[in-house]
Parts: structure tokens; sequence; C-alpha cells
């Protein structure tokens, strides 16, 4: 796995030892498991998920206050992200997912609720979380969610469904989105804290799905499953503010992941171009594919560099929603043309389960639905001009 250009953006002692700690924890436990964790479908690896607890992988974008690792700049999260996902972009995704749950915790909670549900992430024992948004009919329209959320006995009682949810039945906590005022669209949505063993709350079977299948996903059902009012994230209506704001921060992380896989397409194909014979030399010095590794690095460096930029933005301050869109767009369509090329560039063998490419192409579609799709980064950026 080759080096981050670093030159351009000089690294603390602390980042270099993260960065080298993950670099070698996808090398030597992720990458090994990757092809066992796909063909396993639907069973959450919870053995990769406790080592990398164990070492304070899990933890580590936590404030040091409530005992993660204090690296709560979005630029070292991003680095992280990419080099977990050159090991395995499901696996990668997986093992930093409560930073997903943690941000909107960090956006709208108090500092009661940030303590309460952020404190137990923070050990070698973390449960797993999840944020549950999307409905059947709710996917990149956010706002048209209708889960509902009614006053009742000093809380509240949720009705509704949740679909596609990451880590649903295997996480212990949860924030869900929920309609309090029917009649609105955005302005009518809240955001709650709730456990699993919540009265009321049920799950699907797992969905079986073409990738990243060591995340997974199922319906959520809610009959009048109470939440106490304590457990609700900011003011009633503020929840898709939260989310949004949430978003902005997501999508660079994912714009890292999608970069990760890329990467580790781009540098499978080099090597193994490097060693192929055709036609009585390496296929690396036939100009066909001389051109496509070109074209393979050159988007993997693209793609690092604006994932880099959204996320100084958001580190400075300084509003990078139309910035943290072009980078997973920018990132997502690379990794689907990288892992499409890394195939293309093995042939027969890239087509083979025997090789892990052909489960880089399955994986890196994710990268252009999910946190918004490829069309919706599209309008956010439009909206920005």
């Amino acid at each position: 796995m080759s080096d981050l250009p670093t030159e351009l953006v000089p690294l603390s002692t602390e980042q270099r030892d993260i960065v080298e700690l993950t670099r070698a924890f996808a090398r030597e436990e992720i990458r090994l498991r990757a092809r066992a964790v796909d063909e396993a479908d639907v069973e959450t690896p919870w053995d990769l998920w406790r080592k990398a607890a164990k070492v304070g992988i899990t933890g580590f974008m936590l404030p040091e206050e409530f005992g993660g690792g204090g690296f709560t700049d979005v630029f070292t999260q991003v680095l992280v992200q990419e080099e977990l996902c050159v090991g395995d972009l499901g696996i990668g995704n997986l093992l930093c997912s409560n930073g997903f749950f943690a941000d909107p915790v960090l956006e709208l909670g108090t500092e009661e609720q940030q303590r309460q549900w952020l404190t137990p992430l923070a050990g070698p024992d973390t449960p797993m979380t999840s944020l549950a948004t999307t409905e059947p009919g709710a996917g990149s329209d956010a706002a048209s969610i209708v889960t509902t959320a009614h006053r009742s006995d000093g809380g509240y009682r949720l009705n509704g469904q949740k679909a596609w949810i990451s880590n649903a039945g295997e996480a212990e906590q949860y924030v869900v989105f929920a309609k309090t005022d029917p009649t609105r669209r955005a302005a009518g949505v809240s955001a709650f804290l709730l456990r699993k063993d919540t009265e009321g709350v049920s799950f699907g079977e797992p969905m079986r799905k073409m990738g990243q299948r060591a995340i997974v996903c199922r319906e959520i059902f809610f009959e009048n499953a109470y939440v106490p009012e304590e457990h609700r994230l900011g003011a009633e209506g503020e929840g898709f503010h939260g989310l949004m704001g949430t978003f902005d921060i997501s999508r660079t992380v994912l714009g890292a992941a999608a970069t990760g896989v890329a990467r580790a397409a781009y540098e499978y194909a080099r090597d193994y171009a490097r060693e192929r014979q055709q036609f009585g030399k390496p296929i690396i010095e036939h100009q066909a594919v001389a051109f496509r590794l070109a074209d393979m690095r050159t988007r993997v460096e693209q793609a690092r560099l604006m994932t880099w930029r959204a996320a100084k933005r958001l580190d400075a301050g300084l509003n990078a929603t139309a910035e943290a869109a072009m980078a997973k767009l920018t990132a997502s369509e690379t990794a689907a043309y990288c892992t499409w090329a890394a195939v293309q560039t093995l042939g027969g063998w890239g087509y083979s389960r025997e090789f892990p490419v052909e489960q880089w192409m399955r994986d890196a579609k994710l990268e252009e639905i999910e946190e918004g799709t490829s069309d919706i980064m599209r309008l956010v950026i439009a909206r920005s001009l």
C-alpha cells in the first residue's frame, strides 16, 4: 500500500501514528478477512469489530472528554477512512460507523446526552450504533419521512417504518428521525435517541445486498415505541437541520472511503500488469493498459485532493456543502471507474472470485447511492451556483 502525498499537508506525530495503525490493521486484519466476510453475506464480522475497538479504531473520532481518541477534525478522519477502505470498503465503513451516530449527537445533543450516549462508545467493548433516516418511500427526499413521534406520557410514541438501516438489529443505540409535526416537511422532523431493547421496536430480516456485505442492513418497525422527552435531540423540528449539518461531514468521509477502494483497485491492477505477460512483454508496457492505469491514478489523486479540500474547509469552520458534495460525487464515480478498470485489466481473472477486484466493483456501487445519490450531489452543487 502506497504512502499518502502528505508533503502537501504535513501531518503531526499523532496523525502519522493513527495512519500507520490503520494502514497496518487494513493490511494484516481487514484484507485477510474481506473475502470470507463477503461470502458470509449477512453476518456482521464481530471479530474484526472487537479487534478494532481494542486498538482504538472504532472510537478514534470521538472527543477526548468522552474517552475517545480526540481526532475530531474531519481531515484526520478522512486519512483514516481511506486507509481502512484500502483494506476493504464495507469493513472500513463498518469500523467507523459509530462516527456517523456521534455526529448528530454532537451537533444537537446536550452535554448530558453526549456524555451518556457517547462515553460507552470509547472503550474496548464498545457497542455498535446506527442512524435511522431512510424509509420505504423516503430516500433522497429525507424531508418526506412519515414515521411519526406523538407526545405521550412525558415523552413520545414512535410509529412507522425505516428501511435500509445500516447495523439495524446489531446496534445497541440508535438516532431515529421522525415527524413531530406531520403537516410540515423539513420543519416537522425531530431526532430521538433510543436503545435496541425499547419496547415496540422490532427488526426485519437482513437484506441481501450486491456489495458491502460487512454492513448488515434491516428494516426497523416502531409500534408505539416510547421515548422519554430527555432523549429528544435538540428542539422539536430541529432534526432535519441537524441531519443536514452532519451530511457535510459524512459525505466528505465517504469520499475518502471511495478513494480508498479506488486506490486499492489501482494498486492491484498496476501490480498485476507488471507481472502479467502477453505478446512477449508485461501488459503494463502495452499502451492500452498503461493509459488505463494512468487514468486510474489520475482519478484517485483528484478524488483524494477534493476530499481533503472539503475536510479542510469543514475544519476551518467554513461552509463546505458544495465541496462535500463535489468530493463525494468525484470520489464515488472514481471508485466505480477504477474498480471497473481493475476488472478489465485482469480480464477473465478479474471476473473470477479468486481475485478481489470483482468484489470491489460490487462494493463501489453503493458509494454512488448512500448519503445522497450522484443525482442529488449534482443537485446540491447546482444549487450552490
